[in-house]
Formats: C-alpha cells, structure tokens, sequence
C-alpha cells in the first residue's frame, strides 16, 4: 500500500467545485432507464450513452473529478477505439469501478440485505487496477422499517454490524491493491420514518463503520466516504426544508467522521436534480467541518441528460450540454456558491 499515492487520488477525487460522476449502474439498472426514452439497451447504445458523457469535454474538465465505471464499462472502446478509461484520463478525472456484487437478503432476517462480492476481490482488483481503476465503489444498504407496525423493527443491529464490516474488509483490500475505497452505507431514503429516525439510524451505522474501518487496519487518509443525507422517509408526511437537512446531516458526520477522511461525496438517494444541488449547497453554505463535501450522483447529474439524449445521435450535442449544466450547478453547490436562479 503506497499511503501517500492513496491519500493524492482520494484528495483529487473531493476537489472543490467538482464531484463524481456514478455510471456505474448495472445492465438491468440502466435497462429499466433506456426503457423511459424508448431506447432498446445493447451494449453498443449503453456505450455510446457513456462515451457521449465521457466526451462532453467542459463538463468533464470542469466538474468531474472521477468516474465510476460497472464492470463492462470499464473493458469497453468508443467508437474510434479509444478505451472509455482513456477518454476519462483524458480531461484529467480518475477513473474507479464498483465491485460489489449487489445487495441480497439476509439469512433469518426480514426485509434486510447484506451485500456480497468479498469472494475473489483480490484478484478482481489487481485486474481491474490494470485496466486503469484508481478507486473503488462498495454499496451497502440499510433498510429502515415501517414505524407504523412495531413489529417490524428495521435495521437489526446484526444487518449493520454485518453490512459494515463487509465494507471495512473491502475498503482493507483496496488499499492493499493501491486503490481508493469509497465506503458507501447508504439509509435508504424509502418509506414512511421521519427525520429523527434516519438521524439516528446513520449515526449508528458511521459509528459502526468507522470502528470495523480501525478493526481491519484500513487508512481513513486514502479513503472517501459516500453517505445518504439525513433526511425523512418519502412516504413520510412531514417532509423536511433544505436547511434543516442541511444541519443535522452536519452534525451526524461531525459526532462520527474522523477528521483524517479527506472528503465525503454524497449520494443523491433517489432526490431530483435540483434538490439534490440545494442540499449540498446548503451543507457548503454552513461550513465549518475539516473534510471538503462534495457528490457522487449517478441519476440526479443525468436524468437530463438521458432525456434530451433520447437514444439519437441528433441530439448529442444538446444532451452533452444539459449534462454540462447539472454538472456546473453541483460545482457551484460544492462551494456553497450556487443559487437557484441560476437553473433558469
């Protein structure tokens, strides 16, 4: 483990005023996407939907700091035979790959999911750092239950013990291939519990996760942290204003996240576009907090995009620009200085 060139790509990939962009979905995620624009999904028009990302040259110098890539992304050529790896390096963002192998039920326990993928991820790994990966994506999810029935009383502390330590022992890995892990333990935002709960809920799991991240030897200094934003359950009835979000999300990350983290790249957990930007704005805005904060959107930077795209060459051009702006305005919003006006 090269310590110091861990901590350099983790440091680059939170730069202030850029973010990652999550392209990493899977065949079916991305199938279930091209399905709302009438596009059939091959592997060629999945390429040509990325590549034409990878190419929008000023959004990708500008606001993109890294990509992470699926597994068939990250082997595939554009259209000229330029490696979809190349085209990234090429305005300067790292590229990074998702390695677990998704999310499946729990053994005895109802409604939860540990995530698998630990087997063979040594050498998938080293493969995948010769490739040109320079950090990885680990996904847990915490499922939180429904308030309205007591018995069904979600996350179990047995599925957060065993989601976090599945990430400390991915993250330990990484870094023993020299690669950056992003440790993602996401609360989902579905549901029907209130703010209070997700509050409570996150602060149990970042507790939990950085206790099994000391346990498994793993540098925070070479680590980025993609966590959920504190905020209610959808179906919840009493929803939440941006700054209150803004504030306790602050305030979990404050009571569990080590100062030696270089940067947390938050996830967008299902919000639309511009509400995803106005909360991390607003997290910005406050300050205060030794890390930089910036995003990982996957849909929130470019279910525009998508739209405008549409699966025809014609629109290229239109699509890349509307993925520029998403991009610019979640710049803006990593350094507290973008304003809704400014979405026009």
């Amino acid at each position: 483990m090269n310590l110091d060139q861990l901590n350099a790509i983790a440091v680059k990939m939170v730069t202030p005023g850029q973010g990652l962009l999550a392209a990493d979905e899977s065949t079916g995620t991305i199938t279930k996407r091209f399905d709302s624009i009438n596009t059939k999904s091959t592997a060629d028009s999945r390429r040509d939907w990325r590549e034409m990302l990878f190419r929008a040259d000023e959004a990708m110098r500008n606001h993109i700091s890294g990509v992470i890539l699926y597994d068939e992304t990250i082997r595939q050529t554009a259209k000229d035979g330029t490696t979809l790896v190349d085209l990234i390096k090429k305005n300067d963002a790292v590229p990074g790959i998702k390695v677990d192998t998704g999310a499946k039920p729990m053994a005895g326990r109802t409604g939860e999911t540990i995530t698998e993928g630990l087997d063979g991820l040594r050498e998938r790994l080293n493969e995948y750092y010769k490739l040109g990966a320079r950090f990885a994506k680990w996904r847990a999810v915490i499922h939180v239950g429904d308030p309205r029935h007591s018995e069904n009383v979600t996350p179990t502390w047995g599925a957060i013990k065993a989601n976090t330590h599945a990430l400390a022992r991915y993250a330990a890995l990484c870094q023993e291939a020299n690669i950056v892990p992003i440790v993602e333990p996401e609360v989902l935002m579905d549901g029907h519990h209130g703010i209070q709960t997700c509050h409570d809920v996150t602060q149990q799991v970042l507790k939990s996760l950085y206790i099994e991240l000391h346990e498994q030897g793993v540098a925070l200094e070479g680590t980025v942290l993609k966590p959920n934003m504190i905020v209610p359950g959808k179906l919840c009835h009493t929803q939440a204003c941006i700054d209150e979000v803004a504030e306790r999300t602050i305030k979990v990350l404050k009571d569990c996240v080590p100062s030696a983290v270089p940067g947390i790249a938050y996830l967008s957990g299902g919000q639309d576009d511009v509400l995803a930007t106005a909360h991390l704005h607003a997290m910005n805005k406050i300050g205060g907090f030794p890390w930089s904060m910036t995003y990982s959107y996957g849909r929130a930077l470019q279910a525009s995009a998508l739209k405008t795209w549409s699966g025809k060459d014609a629109n290229v051009e239109a699509a890349q620009k509307a993925f520029y702006h998403r991009a610019h305005m979640n710049g803006l919003a990593s350094m507290g200085e973008w304003d809704k006006s400014l979405e026009g």
